[in-house]
């Protein structure tokens, strides 16, 4: 830890304290005593120093005053950044940040501490404007407020256009020239605003907030010409970070020039290098749109006409079709083959009939050659039983009454013999019965 005093005195002999004698009594101090002692000439001595250091233990209290160690290879030493002296330092302090302080010496008299009383701080070897800066990019690039998906189109001829900046400055002269030669009946509203100095960035985001009040607007250029760094430092503030980007109209951000890029840049829906750019890009050339319609009047009736003599031509040749030109001799030939078509018809018809009857009257032969009658012609009879026919002697007994079937006519009879074995020509098996 490096320290160097200012405002340091030389403590003269005439101040040192001479050695006791031996019969002096000592001067005896309470502890309080010895404390204000102390903090009167740590404090005095140490008015003002700087100190480099590394932080650690920081932490950021409630009532807003901030605590922290400063610490080096071989030593350390408590501090303290009030409330009032925050705003000074101008970047986010950090655990295992090296830094710069200004400050002073104090003693806190309860407990007997001394520590160092912060007034200014610097990141060491990078500016604390620079740094803030880069806290505060990473900070809005980590909600996303930077992605291109989130940028919306500008509209291609916008209602009425706003304007944020100074009315004095030459920003606006440069883009209300431009905007006026392109389209002389562009509707401007403008909205005065500081963008350089103290409450420079309140007034651009509080114009923007005005700007989308306004009706009919459809876009809002933020615009200022080029500068320092200090200069543009106003559009790289929070607050005019997040009024771009909440702004319900698409923002235009002409900052500065060319190699100026500001966090309103990457924040906004389009970003302008100059403001004369701006204003050529939210409105179109008269002249240039003038001839894009007059090319595209042309295109448009051209592609009528060619349209027209497409269909021309197709109705010509409808016209000529030959089913136009004598239509009944269209609907001849179609009756022609209508009438072909039920003639094959026909013709397939009375040939599956001949074939189904030439196949009936087969089965009906079989049928009649297999039926009892032609048996009967050959001289043969039939015997029934109780309405079933007799097939074997044994199957009647003596005394049972059957019916038998002949050529021509019936006749019952009761018989009085079985001859079982009749058939087989031996004496057989008699059954008699009386009658």
């Amino acid at each position: 830890m490096t320290v160097t005093l200012s405002g340091e005195r030389e403590v003269t002999r005439a101040e040192r304290p001479s050695p006791a004698s031996p019969d002096a009594m000592p001067r005896v101090f309470s502890v309080s005593e010895l404390t204000r002692e102390i903090k009167a000439l740590l404090e005095e001595s140490f008015s003002s120093v700087w100190v480099s250091g590394e932080i650690s233990n920081l932490h950021r209290h409630s009532s807003g005053h901030t605590y922290l160690t400063l610490k080096d290879s071989g030593s350390q030493i408590r501090g303290v950044i009030w409330r009032t002296s925050s705003a000074r330092v101008r970047f986010r302090p950090e655990d295992g940040m090296e830094v710069i302080v200004q400050g002073r010496l104090a003693v806190y008299e309860p407990r007997g501490e001394y520590q160092l009383v912060i007034g200014t701080m610097e990141p060491k070897g990078f500016g604390a404007q620079q740094l803030a800066l880069e806290q505060l990019k990473r900070k809005l690039q980590s909600e996303g407020l930077f992605e291109s998906a989130r940028k919306r189109s500008l509209p291609f001829l916008p209602r009425k256009i706003a304007i944020v900046t100074s009315p004095t400055g030459a920003a606006l002269r440069d883009v209300l020239r431009v905007l006026f030669r392109r389209l002389p009946n562009a509707r401007v509203s403008v909205v005065p605003a500081r963008v350089q100095g103290e409450g420079a960035a309140i007034e651009v985001s509080r114009g923007i907030a005005v700007a989308n009040d306004i009706s009919d607007i459809d876009v809002v250029i933020v615009a200022r010409g080029g500068g320092s760094s200090e200069d543009l430092s106003a559009f790289n503030e929070e607050i005019v970070v997040r009024a771009i980007a909440g702004s319900r109209v698409p923002v235009i951000s002409a900052v500065g020039h060319e190699v100026d890029v500001t966090l309103s840049d990457l924040v906004s829906d389009r970003r302008a290098q100059t403001p004369t750019e701006a204003a050529e890009i939210v409105v179109p050339d008269r002249a240039v749109l003038a001839q894009t319609l007059e090319d595209r009047t042309r295109a448009l009736l051209a592609a009528v006409r060619n349209g027209l003599d497409r269909r021309r031509s197709s109705l010509d040749a409808i016209a000529r079709s030959q089913a136009l030109r004598s239509p009944v001799d269209r609907i001849r030939a179609q009756q022609q083959a209508l009438d072909e078509w039920s003639a094959r018809l026909m013709s397939t018809m009375r040939l599956r009939l001949q074939r189904l009857l030439e196949a009936t009257r087969v089965v009906a032969a079989r049928i009649e050659s297999m039926s009892p009658l032609r048996v009967l012609e050959r001289g043969f009879s039939l015997t029934l039983k109780d309405g079933r026919i007799v097939r074997q002697a044994s199957e009647l007994r003596a005394g049972d009454c059957v019916r038998t079937l002949l050529m021509t006519g019936t006749f019952v009879a009761t018989v009085t013999e079985v001859d079982v074995d009749a058939a087989h020509g031996g004496v057989g098996n008699r059954q008699r019965g009386e009658t």
